[in-house]
């Protein structure tokens, strides 16, 4: 091999390593100060059981200092919130936190439907050409409180940010509840202390 050939491979395995490290930058989420943020979903986003500006959208957006629409409305399937979506989707958000399913698990609907409806949001979402952050939802069961696998499952098919421990978290924790499904204004708190995380995490926020 010559020293033409060997200069050659080097500048090669230089612009690889650059692109590399530019891929994973973590600075390419920075949101700016004019960004919007759509939190998407049912009662949990919503806030149901707390008192008034105490919902996580609520408390993230004082954390944060960003523009968070609240959208979230109780008892709502994912079927139901599928159907709402795209109207939301015409403020043009930067980021969506999205935070549904929660009443077919309680309902004991098909999971097919759930993960098929939490996939069309997805592709809506991306589509729309926000970033999508998805909040895994537990099974509300007396023998299990991990998160329904259906998130993880379309978290990996879809290449998304899986937040993942704060319902988790809350549902093992009376003090943090308002009944037996949801987030009391400590809980909600949490709830939007995790989000922070991520987004700092991610390079969203510093």
């Amino acid at each position: 091999m010559n020293k033409t050939t060997l200069i050659f491979l080097g500048l090669i395995l230089v612009l690889s390593s650059f692109v590399m490290l530019k891929n994973n930058d973590s600075t390419l989420n920075r949101l700016k100060d004019d960004a919007v943020i759509l939190s998407f979903g049912d009662s949990l986003t919503n806030g149901f059981g707390a008192s008034e500006g105490a919902s996580y959208p609520e408390h993230l957006a004082r954390k944060i200092g960003l523009k968070i629409i609240k959208s979230g409305v109780n008892g709502e399937t994912s079927s139901e919130g599928l159907h709402r979506l795209p109207r939301l989707l015409e403020n043009k958000p930067d980021v969506v936190i999205l935070c549904h399913g929660g009443n077919d698990i309680l309902q004991k609907l098909p999971v097919p439907i759930l993960k098929s409806n939490l996939l069309q949001m997805v592709r809506l979402i991306k589509d729309s050409g926000a970033k999508v952050i998805l909040i895994g939802v537990p099974e509300f069961s007396l023998y299990s409180i991990g998160v329904h696998s259906v998130y993880s499952e379309v978290a990996d098919e879809q290449d998304l940010i899986l937040e993942e421990k704060s319902l988790k978290h809350i549902e093992l924790h009376r003090s943090l509840k308002s009944d037996y499904v949801h987030p009391n204004d400590a809980g909600y708190e949490y709830m939007a202390q995790s989000v922070m995380e991520v987004l700092e995490e991610h390079g969203f926020i510093e």
